[in-house]
C-alpha cells in the first residue's frame, strides 16, 4: 500500500465513522499521511483525529479511538495504534517500504504529482523583478505538478535576458489591469524580496536556485558560492547526491544486476531516507499550495542529506556477489535520485547525471 492508496484507506474510514453516526462532520477531500514523528510507530502516521476533533465536537483522542477499529479492519493494515493527543500510526502486512520505491520507479519523476486540478486557474502577477518571476515560474511549475491551470502576469515587460538565461518562460503576459479568474483579488502576488543583485552572471541553475532556496521573505544571497563544487552549497549537494546516486545504477549494471524493490531494513540509514522519500508528495503539495518554491528547495537539501550516508552500502563489495539485499538497496538509491531529479525539474534546475 503506498502513502496516496493509505491516505484513501483513512477517509474511507472516517467517511464510515459518520455513515454510522459516530462522527458528525464533513469528510475533508484528502488525509495527510507520513511517516510517524517523534515517540510515533509503525511505517505512517497521520494527523486526521486532530484535524476533526473540533468539527466533531470531540476530543482528538476520542476521535482517534472511532477511527482505529474502521482503520485496522482495512485490507493492508497489520496494526493501528493511537499516541500522543490523538495520532493514528499505522503499520502495513509486509512491504509498506518496497511498495514505496516502487511507487517512485514506477511514477519516475511525476512521483508526487496528482491530476486532480482545482477548478478555474489560478493567475499569478507579479512585479517586473527578477525573483519575483523566477519565484512565480517555479510557483507555477508546482501548481501545474498538483493539477493546476496556471498563468503569469507581470506589471511590465521582463528582461530579454531573464527567459535566455534564467528560463523565465516566453508566455509571461504583460498585467493589463483585468482581474483575476473568480472576480476581485482572485489573482494571486508573488512578490518575494528583490534581488540585491543580477542573478544572470551566475547562469541559469545556480542563478534560479540562488533566488529560490531562500524563504521569500528573506534576502537572497547572489554571489560566486552558488557555483563552488562543494559540500558547503546546497545546491552542488543535491546534484552532487544525484550523480552519485545514477552512478550507482551504471556500476551495478557493469556487475551484471538491476534495482529491484524490496526489504532494505539491514541498510544503514535506510529508514532516515525512506521517510524523506515518503514525505515527497506532501512537500511538493504544501510548496505549491503556499507558492513557496523554497520548501521544495529544502526538501531536496534533506533528501540530499539522507542519501548520502546510504549510498556507499548499496554494491557488494570485494568477492561479494549481488543479492536480493544488493537489488533493493539500489532500487532505494535509484528512487531517492528520481526524487531529487523531479524536484530540480520542478524548480527549472538540471540534474546532471556526471557531475
Amino acid at each position: 500500500m503506498t502513502p496516496v492508496e493509505l491516505s484513501r484507506t483513512v477517509l474511507h474510514a472516517v467517511r464510515r465513522a459518520v455513515d454510522a453516526g459516530e462522527l458528525r462532520v464533513a469528510v475533508p477531500e484528502r488525509a495527510v499521511v507520513t511517516v510517524p514523528g517523534p515517540g510515533g510507530c509503525g511505517d505512517y502516521a497521520t494527523n486526521i483525529a486532530l484535524q476533526l476533533a473540533r468539527p466533531s465536537g470531540q476530543p482528538p483522542r476520542r476521535v482517534a479511538e472511532i477511527l482505529m477499529p474502521r482503520l485496522a479492519d482495512a485490507e493492508g493494515i497489520g496494526e493501528v495504534v493511537v499516541t500522543g493527543p490523538g495520532f493514528l500510526n499505522i503499520s502495513l502486512r509486509g512491504g509498506a517500504p518496497a511498495a514505496l520505491v516502487g511507487e517512485i520507479l514506477r511514477r519516475g519523476v511525476r512521483y508526487g504529482h496528482t491530476d486532480a486540478g482545482s477548478a478555474g486557474g489560478t493567475r499569478l502577477r507579479c512585479p517586473r523583478e527578477v525573483r519575483a518571476l523566477v519565484v512565480a515560474d517555479a510557483a507555477a511549475r508546482l501548481l501545474r505538478a498538483q493539477g493546476a491551470s496556471v498563468r503569469i502576469v507581470c506589471d511590465g515587460r521582463p528582461e530579454d535576458a531573464w527567459g535566455a538565461v534564467l528560463g523565465v518562460p516566453a508566455e509571461v503576459e504583460e498585467y493589463d489591469g483585468t482581474r483575476g479568474p473568480g472576480g476581485p483579488g482572485r489573482d494571486a502576488v508573488v512578490r518575494p524580496v528583490p534581488a540585491p543583485a543580477d542573478p544572470v552572471p551566475l547562469g541559469r541553475d545556480a542563478g534560479r536556485w540562488a533566488l529560490l532556496y531562500p524563504a521569500a521573505h528573506d534576502r537572497p544571497r547572489i554571489d560566486g558560492e552558488h557555483l563552488v563544487q562543494r559540500e558547503g552549497n546546497p545546491l552542488f549537494q543535491v546534484r552532487y547526491a544525484h550523480a552519485r546516486a545514477r552512478a550507482l545504477v551504471r556500476n551495478a549494471a557493469d556487475l551484471g544486476f538491476a534495482s529491484e524493490a524490496g526489504d532494505v531494513s539491514g541498510a544503514p540509514g535506510s529508514r532516515e531516507l525512506l521517510a524523506v522519500l515518503a514525505d515527497h508528495p506532501r512537500v511538493l503539495g504544501a510548496a505549491a499550495r503556499d507558492r513557496a518554491p523554497d520548501r521544495l528547495a529544502r526538501h531536496l537539501v534533506a533528501v540530499a542529506d539522507a542519501v548520502l550516508p546510504y549510498l556507499p552500502a548499496v554494491l557488494p563489495r570485494g568477492e561479494e556477489k549481488p543479492s536480493a539485499a544488493h537489488r533493493a538497496r539500489l532500487a532505494l538509491a535509484e528512487a531517492a535520485g528520481t526524487v531529487l531529479a523531479g524536484g530540480l525539474s520542478l524548480l527549472g534546475i538540471d540534474a546532471p547525471d556526471h557531475l
